[in-house]
């Protein structure tokens, strides 16, 4: 499966940045193992070329199925589950992002409008505390309905829009502002 030593880089690498992006190595491993794979892989596949037990392929597995980064696919005749990774980065991009905004951004999102909303009616508040909180919250709620609007975007609009880059940017603002 990873022969090449460059393959094998790409897995190593892409397990080590799992770990910095909240996942554990095995689960970045499995995914660039079927992300670089050219048909579907079962377990025992992965297990014996990523030399990981069954039970971190299966974890790892669950995990990425719950991203929507990999799939099972079932082929004629063989009653084996295989799995297969998502071959385009930016849906892989966009997935990604709506699962950790789901796991991660709506809960704080909630998290923070009651908080502000308590501190509000909370006289005895410091009044920092009451202004740095609705400030954060105003700020996440911006971002959020940012991204609403982002994602549905047509992916050609999207990247044209990053190919855009800085001009954007630009553009928009006044000369005094870009300084």
């Amino acid at each position: 499966m990873i022969d090449h030593p460059d393959a094998k880089a790409f897995v190593l690498h892409w397990g080590e940045m799992g770990s910095r992006w909240g996942v554990n190595r095995s689960i970045g491993q499995i995914h660039a193992l079927l992300y670089l794979s050219h048909r579907p892989l079962i377990a025992d596949e992965m297990c014996a070329t990523l030399k990981l037990a069954r039970s971190n392929i299966s974890t790892g597995l669950r995990e990425l199925q719950s991203y929507g980064l990999v799939r099972l696919v079932h082929n004629p005749g063989d009653r084996r589950d295989h799995f297969t990774a998502e071959g385009d980065p930016w849906e892989m991009l966009l997935r990604v992002a709506a699962e950790r905004k789901r796991r991660e951004i709506d809960p704080t999102i909630h998290f923070l409008g009651e908080l502000n909303a308590r501190l509000s009616r909370d006289t005895g508040a410091p009044p920092h505390l009451r202004e740095r909180v609705a400030r954060l919250h105003e700020f996440t709620v911006m971002l959020d309905e940012w991204y609403d609007d982002v994602r549905v975007l047509p992916k050609s609009n999207l990247f044209s829009l990053i190919k855009l880059g800085g001009r954007v940017a630009r553009a928009v603002l006044p000369r005094w502002a870009q300084s």
